[in-house]
């Protein structure tokens, strides 16, 4: 009998112990999974998604909600500004590149965005079927939209005002679907795009935007990404590209406090909340550590104490020809053993509690939440538990190695 089956067929020999320290153990490294899952994904698609985009411009307001509603669109915008207001500010010879952003309508839940072509490359997006919009009430959809909403070239829908499924459909215009873009693993596979001529024709009810399907009106405006409008023409926010560092030094202390607009850094603000969400993060991590420690003493106590009953096994071991090392790796592998089988157990509940989180959290498709994922962060845990395993077996496996075959055999 080789030593794994051995010491496995020692550990089967005493259930109730094997299972308490694997639930001790699969259960602090089910917390720890699960913290390390969530918050990988969290900030590696918020990461993703504020990708060239040094500030966000928009209505005054929370600067947190300025960019979940405009970068990540998880939230509601703070309001609109003036159309001629932004595309003065753009102006700036420390802005490398604006793209403004018209939003407000939905469509089964999906977001529809006004903006210009600059957005699709901001996301290096490609499109897989059809071409990107031309005229006014064209739509390309994400590929999470079009396969959720089974969605293909051709077809027409009617947006819905707000950003529920349940708000008022505008039934006066419809889009046409004209492309549907690859799946890019970002925020734009969850949204559909139009220009911000279509986002004004289906609020505005002038006769010059009910002709659906028209020319948009291009003039030199719009080719630096700005659509043409009157002078109560609006737009939700803008996007911008810094020319030199020098404009996060002084763009969003001059737009805060000099226009009626609220400049805000997503690289900041992402930041102050994982600064907040933080505490609460490493508060937990601790508290399951403390339960991986608590199961490496269990692994301990329960090896030391089957130790004192099973010293006339090894010495009958040692006497049939073992070595006092074969003896220390019998006892040793013992604790790897329940260290890695509590280990897999956590990892199952860990991967499944992420996984039945994501499902019951609404909005976790738009963030990109799953339980489907591994990462890299993992496997040191995976490694850590064992070696926990080895640490607590350590005592009991000197002791073994230290067994006086005459003494124990004497005392039988």
């Amino acid at each position: 009998m080789n030593l794994l089956s051995l010491s496995w067929n020692y550990i089967k020999a005493r259930p109730l112990n094997m299972v308490l320290n694997m639930l001790l153990m699969g259960l602090g490294i089910a917390i720890i999974l699960v913290l390390i899952l969530l918050s990988s994904q969290l900030e590696d698609n918020l990461a993703k998604n504020k990708k060239g985009v040094d500030l966000v411009v928009g209505a005054k307001g929370s600067p947190l909600q300025l960019i979940l509603a405009n970068v990540y669109h998880i939230d509601f915008p703070t309001g609109n500004i003036k159309l001629q207001e932004a595309k003065d500010l753009t102006r700036n010879r420390l802005i490398a590149s604006a793209i403004p952003l018209a939003l407000g309508d939905n469509y089964r839940g999906y977001r529809i965005v006004g903006t210009n072509h600059d957005y699709v490359k901001l996301f290096d997006a490609a499109v897989d079927e059809g071409e990107l919009w031309k005229n006014n009430l064209d739509a390309v959809v994400g590929s999470n939209v079009a396969q959720s909403l089974g969605l293909k070239v051709g077809d027409t829908f009617f947006g819905a005002h707000g950003l529920s499924v349940a708000d008022m459909e505008h039934e006066e215009m419809s889009y046409r679907i004209v492309g549907i873009l690859e799946e890019n693993n970002s925020v734009i596979d969850k949204l559909i795009l139009t220009n911000i001529e279509s986002v004004w024709a289906v609020h505005d009810h002038d006769e010059e935007h009910h002709e659906e399907h028209s020319e948009p009106q291009l003039g030199s405006a719009y080719e630096t990404g700005f659509p043409e409008g009157d002078e109560d023409a609006e737009i939700t926010s803008m996007l911008i590209k810094f020319r030199s560092p020098m404009g996060a030094v002084t763009l969003p202390r001059m737009i805060n406090a000099d226009t009626n607009m609220q400049a805000a850094s997503p690289a900041f603000e992402t930041q102050r909340l994982f600064s907040l969400l933080g505490i609460g993060v490493d508060l937990l991590k601790a508290f399951a550590v403390i339960i991986i420690i608590i199961a490496g003493l269990s692994i301990f106590i329960s090896l030391y104490n089957a130790l004192k009953d099973r010293k006339y096994d090894l010495a009958i071991m040692r006497s049939l020809g073992a070595s006092k090392t074969k003896l220390f790796f019998h006892v040793v592998l013992e604790g790897v053993i329940i260290t890695v089988l509590g280990g897999l157990l956590g990892f199952l509940i860990g991967h499944g509690l992420t996984e039945f989180l994501a499902g019951l959290y609404e909005k976790s498709d738009e963030i990109g939440l799953t339980g489907l994922i591994f990462v890299k962060q993992e496997l040191a845990v995976m490694l850590i538990s064992v070696g926990i395993g080895i640490i607590a077996s350590l005592i009991p496996a000197i002791n073994a190695y230290k067994t006086d075959i005459s003494e124990v055999l004497a005392k039988e």
